[in-house]
Formats: structure tokens, C-alpha cells, sequence
């Protein structure tokens, strides 16, 4: 069975988004964060992917939320399919993380600093650094409005950096994310030991074994991806624009039907296969008819 690939979202949360690994997901935000704020010392993991999350009805958006000592609010997600618009779907699931705080009853005084922290397979913005910060800046002076809003871009592509280039801890984990599927127990470079929980991390990952339902899941979401993906690139050899709004609208549409046929066969709730998919809750009924 082929190792599993840690850049697809489902497999991400399974490592960073357990309870037991939260040294590891600990260690990757402070490498990121690195200069930004102090380090996170201890976390809470709001939507953790364990045990009892694997339940048939509870698989929706595969993002992680977390919130620290500090009560500040972290949204890390990763992203292997390119998609467009992907700053405005950034902002937006930031947005929603930081509105939720209301719905615990605070007032407007109490909204915490929240920080969405994207991983992206693919490049999305224009400057040629791999990792990009973003606030809320006047323009004249450049003057932060607040520190309540931080968005970072961290993309695969643009981070060239060979093994002996690796000093920061950020940089180690981004090469390991990238090159993960090369790494067994016995072969991780001794840059990357260095870090015990990019170790710890790989050790999971070569040992992980998916039941039959996360199976399903990890598959379905790996067709899905493929799907979008050839799509994108056949809509690009093509060089036509409307060629490549068609392609990608079919490719990403077929991989949602197939996406959601295989939750349906899973039991999961419908509205729940709405949220995860984007497709119309009468449309997935529909479908749940025909299986």
C-alpha cells in the first residue's frame, strides 16, 4: 500500500489535528510564526480529528482551528489542488473563525487575534518568497490598523531550498512536508532529526494505517483532487479562457459528485455532505436515491 501523502487535507489533520500530536502541530506554528508573536506553549485543538471523530457523520470542512494559552485563534489549512480565488477563500474562512467568538456571548472588547495559516500545493499570490504575511495596513504610513487580522501564505512550490540550506525550523518543516512521501523511519535526514517533533511526525506517517472508512475517505478525497487537478491542466494546454473556466468547472464538479457518492455510501448526514462538497442539499438527495 502506497504511503500516505500528508498534503492531502484529510491525512494533514490526521497528524496535526490529533489531540496526542499536539507537540508536533505546537512546533509547526511556532516555525511559522517565528517573529511574529511569542512562542505557543500549550493548545487546545477545537475540532480535533480523533477516535470518536471518525464517525460517519462528522467529516466536513478539514481545516484545523486551535486556540492557544493566550486565547488567540489559529486556522491552519492545507491545500494540494489549485484553486482560484483562493485569497478571497482565505479571508473568508479567517472571517469565520474570528465572527464565532460573538456566539460565545463576548463583546466586541474581547475578539481575540486570530491567525489563518494556508498550505498551499500550488502558488497563489505573486511575490516569489514561499512563505507571505499579510495585515491590515494604512497605506501612507504602513501602519498595522490591528494585529487582530494575520493571514500567511506558505507555498510548496516556490520553496527551492536543498537539505544543506536548511537552518531555520520553518524551513525544515516545509522540506519535509514537501518531500514527506520519500521518508521512512530509517532514512529522514539528520537535518530534519533535529527537529523531534518533524521525527515524530514522520514516524506517524510511515506507521499510519487507515481503516476501511478512512480509507474510503483518504481515496475519495485523492480522486477528487486528481479531478480538479486534470481538469486545471488540460483547460491550460488548451490556452482558451472559456476552455479553462469549462474544464475546471467540470473537473471540480465531477470530483464533488464522486466526493459526496462516497460520504452517502458512508451514511453521512446530508447537510453535512453540503457543507464539505458545496453541492445543493436537494442534489445530494437526489443522489442518495440513486445508490
Amino acid at each position: 500500500m502506497c504511503k500516505i501523502n500528508p498534503r492531502v487535507d484529510f491525512a494533514f489533520k490526521l497528524i496535526f489535528g490529533n489531540e496526542q500530536n499536539k507537540d508536533i502541530l505546537i512546533s509547526l506554528l511556532n516555525a511559522i510564526l517565528e517573529g511574529y508573536q511569542h512562542p505557543i506553549q500549550s493548545i487546545e485543538i477545537l475540532n480535533p480529528l480523533g477516535a470518536k471523530e471518525y464517525s460517519k457523520d462528522k467529516l466536513t470542512i478539514l481545516d484545523i482551528k486551535a486556540k492557544d494559552e493566550k486565547g488567540e485563534f489559529y486556522n491552519i489549512e492545507m491545500q494540494i489542488s489549485d484553486q482560484y480565488y483562493y485569497q478571497k477563500r482565505a479571508l473568508y474562512y479567517w472571517s469565520r473563525l474570528y465572527t464565532s467568538q460573538i456566539s460565545e456571548g463576548i463583546g466586541y472588547q474581547n475578539l481575540a487575534r486570530t491567525v489563518s495559516i494556508n498550505i498551499l500545493n500550488f502558488n497563489a499570490i505573486k511575490e516569489k518568497d514561499y512563505h507571505n504575511v499579510y495585515r491590515i495596513r494604512e497605506l501612507k504610513k504602513n501602519i498595522d490598523l490591528t494585529d487582530q487580522l494575520e493571514i500567511h501564505f506558505i507555498e510548496l512550490e516556490k520553496f527551492t531550498k536543498d537539505l544543506p540550506d536548511l537552518k531555520r525550523t520553518m524551513d525544515r518543516w516545509i522540506y519535509f512536508l514537501k518531500y514527506a512521501e520519500k521518508f521512512t523511519e530509517t532514512n529522514l535526514p539528520e537535518q530534519l532529526k533535529e527537529i523531534e517533533p518533524i521525527e515524530k511526525a514522520n514516524v506517524i506517517l510511515d506507521r499510519i494505517s487507515l481503516n476501511k472508512e478512512q480509507r474510503e475517505i483518504y481515496e475519495a478525497r485523492m480522486k477528487y483532487l486528481r479531478d480538479a487537478d486534470g481538469a486545471l491542466q488540460t483547460a491550460r494546454i488548451r490556452g482558451w479562457e472559456k476552455g479553462i473556466e469549462e474544464g475546471i468547472e467540470k473537473g471540480i464538479e465531477k470530483g464533488k459528485i464522486e466526493v459526496a457518492k462516497k460520504l452517502l455510501r458512508l451514511d453521512m448526514d446530508v447537510e453535512k455532505i453540503s457543507e464539505a462538497t458545496g453541492l445543493n442539499v436537494e442534489d445530494i438527495e437526489a443522489m442518495r436515491k440513486e445508490i
